[in-house]
């Protein structure tokens, strides 16, 4: 597939607040995106995946285009998780009519830190997620905004 970057730029981010988890909202796939925000921890990564697969299904996506969006989602939020500051926001959405998947992973910036999974392998074991996702969506980038840093993707979806 041919993959576009994108990438948006606004001033720097400062350090956010961390915020606590909130209870997702549900919305029909013809509504603004379902959004879900996520506990800085490792379990977050799983708890996308689920959290998305149900979506998927009750919105009628089919079978491969959920298993190319959960692929999608565990990047993007262990990418979150392992390199940037809470908080992590996941966004999904399902235009009723373009037969399109968006994903979106907010984060509050880049952390001086790395995550204990990158610290904890070899070089050559991480750092394939972008090539992942490239190779799956119709187009996919970065928006960064004053406290937020969002990577997103668009699937093609068939319903």
């Amino acid at each position: 597939m041919d993959a576009s970057t994108n990438i948006e730029a606004a001033p720097s981010p400062a350090a956010p607040t961390p915020v606590p988890p909130q209870p997702a909202t549900h919305t029909r796939p013809d509504s603004p995106p379902h959004i879900c925000r996520l506990p800085h921890h490792p379990e977050s990564a799983g708890a996308a995946r689920r959290i998305t697969n149900t979506l998927l299904h009750e919105w009628d996506v089919d079978d491969e285009t959920t298993h190319q969006a959960l692929l999608v989602v565990s990047e993007l939020v262990t990418n979150a998780l392992e390199h940037a500051l809470p908080p992590i926001v996941l966004h999904l959405q399902h235009p009723k009519d373009d037969g399109t998947l968006r994903i979106e992973v907010d984060d509050g910036g880049p952390a001086n830190n790395k995550g204990t999974w990158t610290t904890s392998c070899a070089p050559e074991e991480h750092g394939r997620g972008v090539g992942i996702i490239a190779f799956l969506a119709s187009a996919h980038g970065t928006r960064i905004l004053a406290h937020t840093v969002t990577y997103w993707a668009i699937l093609p979806a068939a319903s």
